[in-house]
C-alpha cells in the first residue's frame, strides 16, 4: 500500500504478508462506529416513539435527538470503512481468499452468535411482559420474523455488498479489460474524494430514504433474512464509495483537507432536520438526511486521519474488543435496562449504569474469552499472546 502522508509509518512488529497493514484513524474509527451501537441500543428504552423490547418510566427528548444524529452516519460509516478495508485486502490476498475471508468473520458469526445474541431477547421481552401486564407485544407468526438476524443484521448486509462487488468487478473485468476497470476505479476515487464527491456518495442513501419513505430513521434496517431493497441500495453504496477511495493513494487525505466544513455542513443539514421534525417534504428531508449523514462521515474519517495518525494501545485494544462487544452486547443491555426500568433514578444515571455495567461484562470477557482464544483469531484475523494480552490489559 503506498503510504501518503497522513497515512501511517508500517509497524515496527512485522505483520504476515497478507495481512492488510493497520491504518490507525480508520481502524479506530471502524470500532468506534460499532461501540457507538451500544450506546444507541442503551438510550432507546427512553425514547417511546420507537419499537422497542420495553421501554423505561421515564423519556428523554435529547437521548432521542441525539439517537437521530448517530443513526443518520453510522452503519454508513461502517459501510465505507468496511469497503476500504475490504479492497485493500482484495489487493493482498485475491478475490477468492477475501470472499472465503469474509464468509468466516462475517457471515459465520452471524449464523454462530444468533443463538446467544438474539434468541435471549425474546425471552427477556416476555419477562418484561409478564411482570407490565398494560404493555402489549405484537405477535409474531411469521417464521422469518422469528427468526429474524436482529442486531446482527448489518453482518448480512455486509456480506451481500461484498459478494455484489466483487462479482461486478470481475464483470467489469471481464468486458473491458483489467486496465480500463482500474482507471474507472481510479477516476471514481478522484470524484469521491473531491469537494463534489459527497454530493454524489449521497445519492444512494437518498434512494434509500425515498423508497422507505421515512427520513427521521436514517436507512432503516431488514428485518428478515430476505435482502430489502432500500438498505442494500444505501448500503452498498456507501460500501462502494469506501471501495473506490482505495484506489488513489491521497484520497484520504484529500477529504481530510475539509473536515472542518463537512462537520459544519453535516451539523447544519441534520439540525434542520431536527428543527423540522419531519414537517417537510419527503425529497428535502431524504436529501438533508443524505447530505448530513455523508459530511459528518467524511468529517470523521479526516479528523481521524489527522489526529491518530499513530498507534495507541488503548484505543487499538477497544478497536479489537468492538467486534465482539457489538455481537454480545444487546442482552445484557436490555437485560440491565430491564432492572432499572422502575426505579425513580434520572434517566442520566440509568443510563450510565447501564453502559458502564455492560462495558465491564463485555470487555472483561473479551479478555478471559476471546482475545488470546481461537475465537479471537476466528473474529479478529490474529490471536494475542497471553502475555502479551496481560500486559495490554
Amino acid at each position: 500500500m503506498t503510504t501518503s502522508s497522513t497515512e501511517p509509518a508500517p509497524a515496527r512488529t512485522a505483520e504476515p504478508a497478507d495481512r492488510p497493514q493497520r491504518i490507525h484513524g480508520l481502524d479506530a474509527l471502524r470500532g468506534g462506529a460499532l461501540l457507538l451501537g451500544i450506546v444507541l441500543h442503551a438510550f432507546v428504552p427512553f425514547i417511546a416513539t420507537q419499537p422497542w423490547f420495553f421501554h423505561d418510566r421515564y423519556e428523554s427528548m435529547g437521548l432521542a435527538e441525539t439517537n437521530f444524529v448517530i443513526h443518520s452516519f453510522r452503519m454508513v460509516l461502517f459501510m465505507m470503512l468496511a469497503g476500504y478495508f475490504g479492497a485493500l485486502m482484495l489487493d493482498r490476498r485475491g478475490a477468492q481468499r477475501y470472499v472465503g475471508d469474509r464468509a468466516k468473520r462475517v457471515l459465520l458469526p452471524m449464523i454462530a452468535f444468533w443463538p446467544v445474541a438474539v434468541f435471549p431477547l425474546g425471552l427477556l421481552t416476555l419477562m418484561f411482559a409478564s411482570t407490565h401486564p398494560g404493555t402489549s407485544q405484537p405477535e409474531v407468526t411469521d417464521p422469518l420474523v422469528m427468526f429474524s438476524p436482529g442486531q446482527l443484521w448489518f453482518l448480512l448486509v455486509l456480506m451481500e455488498c461484498i459478494v455484489i462487488a466483487v462479482a461486478v468487478r470481475a464483470l467489469l473485468i471481464r468486458f473491458i479489460g483489467k486496465e480500463r476497470t482500474s482507471a474507472f476505479s481510479e477516476h471514481m476515487a478522484t470524484l469521491f474524494s473531491s469537494r463534489a464527491g459527497v454530493l454524489v456518495a449521497s445519492v444512494p442513501y437518498i434512494v434509500a430514504v425515498l423508497i422507505q419513505g421515512e427520513p427521521m430513521s436514517g436507512i432503516i434496517e431488514p428485518v428478515t433474512i430476505i435482502p430489502e431493497v432500500a438498505p442494500l441500495v444505501g448500503y452498498l453504496g456507501a460500501f462502494s464509495v469506501g471501495w473506490a477511495l482505495r484506489r488513489r493513494s491521497d484520497a484520504l487525505a484529500r477529504i481530510s483537507k475539509d473536515w472542518v466544513a463537512y462537520l459544519i455542513v453535516g451539523a447544519i443539514s441534520l439540525s434542520i432536520m431536527l428543527i423540522a421534525q419531519g414537517q417537510i417534504p419527503l425529497p428535502i428531508g431524504a436529501a438533508l438526511v443524505a447530505l448530513g449523514g455523508w459530511c459528518v462521515t467524511y468529517g470523521l474519517v479526516g479528523v481521524c486521519m489527522r489526529f491518530l495518525t499513530r498507534p495507541r494501545p488503548a484505543i487499538r485494544y477497544l478497536a479489537d474488543a468492538s467486534y465482539w462487544m457489538y455481537l454480545m452486547h444487546l442482552p445484557i443491555v436490555v437485560a440491565i435496562g430491564i432492572s432499572l426500568a422502575d426505579l425513580s433514578l434520572p434517566v442520566v444515571v440509568k443510563l450510565s449504569i447501564t453502559l458502564i455495567a455492560s462495558s465491564a461484562i463485555l470487555l472483561l470477557t473479551y479478555q478471559l474469552v476471546v482475545r488470546c482464544t481461537p475465537i479471537g483469531t476466528w473474529l479478529n484475523g490474529r490471536k494475542h499472546p497471553w502475555k502479551k494480552a496481560k500486559r495490554g490489559a
